[in-house]
């Protein structure tokens, strides 16, 4: 029997999922490598043989996206399989010629496909664009939950950039348990807050014996999505989160749009800071692709505590993947630098080795310095950068506190921001969804 080909495009999340769910011990496929793109240090990894199953003994190797053309021709590839998110359609669709060019087919798999079904109820908080304000959602679900009783454990999209076979379930519930895992700045600015909170986090690699896990000790799970993906378990409410300060995007990038048309709950967020028009456009937008979904204005409320710093020049940092491919030129911090007068020093002349490759890589980017941190060596990077900056003080507004991971010569001032839904809707539909369910 001639095995089917299988190149899949991933950035070390979606992709794996997708090999779990739907290729892993399959006889007719054959899925002969992975690229990566938007996340460093991927490349040149593998796949190991004890995720990959009993066809792959040797596992499964990970090539750099650039060579996608090549790798189509020389290994004879049948079908390549999009797996990764927040990208245009515009993007996608460049993608699919150049496959379709080189010989292969191209494929997007429906979410349903690859949706796990759990025995528990699940909601899942999802986005059209990175930087929406998932996290502040998700906290908000837990503290209404929690207010009724109820045990609810997040489980949140892959970010495995380490080493894949420690990786395959992972449990947070102390502090500790960071440095056991051996977190990057991204992950502990997706874990830490929720954490803090006394939530439990899992993620990982295998989500169906994350799945089982979780299962064991949550009356409610809540899938904490990634970027703008799609949901790893079927969710019984599906929430979304939109930005008014990027209209349009939410049908114009990929798989956001698909999250926009399924939703139950559509959270137009931030709307404290955005223009009247910009968020009545995209109420249109929203009723335009999907009639039946409720639509709930919040703010984004930015918690700033009262301080004795002085002075007034500051460096900015706010969320990494917000800033980069999520295309945010600000964010919390670079709002609150404002609101208090201060002069907002630019960080990009500062900035060196891969920072400064990313402010060349994205020149949206100007005056902020996104939190990057995907190793050792990136995070020394950042740390370097940031102490070459000449300012009063740093505003910081990434979800996880810097000075825990970084030594800097400047204090720090950490800015929050929390979700304040409008006449308390969302606390109302999530009474009635415990009701049904749990």
């Amino acid at each position: 029997m001639k095995r089917k080909k299988i190149l899949i495009l991933g950035a070390a999340g979606r992709d794996f999922h997708n090999f779990n769910v739907l290729y892993r011990d399959k006889i007719e496929y054959e899925v002969i490598g992975f690229t990566a793109t938007q996340i460093p240090n991927i490349v040149g990894r593998k796949y190991p043989s004890v995720l990959a199953g009993k066809y792959y003994k040797k596992g499964i190797k990970i090539y750099p996206e650039e060579k996608l053309e090549k790798l189509i021709k020389k290994l004879h590839v049948d079908e390549v399989v999009f797996s990764y998110s927040d990208v245009s359609h515009e993007y996608v669709m460049h993608l699919a010629s150049l496959v379709n060019a080189a010989g292969a087919d191209f494929k997007l798999i429906s979410p349903e496909k690859t949706m796990l079904k759990s025995t528990k109820p699940v909601i899942s908080i999802c986005a059209v664009r990175t930087g929406c304000g998932k996290s502040q959602t998700t906290r908000r679900l837990c503290e209404i939950i929690k207010s009724y009783g109820f045990k609810v454990v997040v489980v949140r999209h892959p970010m495995p950039y380490g080493n894949l076979e420690k990786q395959i379930c992972q449990r947070f519930q102390h502090f500790g348990d960071f440095k056991k895992h051996k977190c990057t700045i991204e992950e502990l600015e997706e874990y830490s807050h929720l954490v803090e909170k006394g939530i439990v986090v899992y993620a990982g690699v295998d989500y169906q014996k994350i799945l089982s896990s979780v299962e064991k000790e949550a009356d409610v799970i809540i899938w904490d999505g990634g970027n703008n993906d799609t949901p790893f378990f079927k969710p019984n409410l599906e929430i979304v989160v939109a930005d008014p300060h990027r209209v349009g995007h939410e049908l114009k990038y990929y798989p956001g749009e698909v999250n926009l048309r399924r939703a139950d709950i559509v959270i137009i967020n931030k709307v404290n800071t955005a223009d009247k028009n910009n968020i009545q456009k995209l109420k249109e937008n929203i009723k335009r692709v999907n009639k039946k979904a409720k639509i709930i204005e919040a703010d984004s409320e930015i918690i700033l505590k009262k301080n004795k710093i002085k002075g007034k020049k500051v460096l900015v940092i706010e969320d990494g993947p917000t800033l980069t491919h999520g295309e945010m030129s600000y964010g919390a911090g670079y709002v609150a630098a404002k609101k208090y007068g201060w002069k907002i020093v630019n960080a990009k002349k500062y900035a060196v080795g891969s920072i400064k490759e990313t402010y060349k890589k994205y020149p949206h980017l100007k005056d902020v310095l996104p939190a990057l941190g995907y190793g050792e060596k990136q995070i020394k990077e950042l740390e370097k950068t940031v102490n070459r900056v000449d300012c009063d003080f740093i505003v910081s507004a990434t979800p996880v506190n810097l000075s825990l991971i970084i030594k800097t010569k400047k204090p720090i001032i950490q800015v929050k921001y929390e979700l304040k839904e409008k006449n308390r809707i969302l606390e109302k539909i999530v009474e009635k969804f415990l009701r049904k369910y749990v």
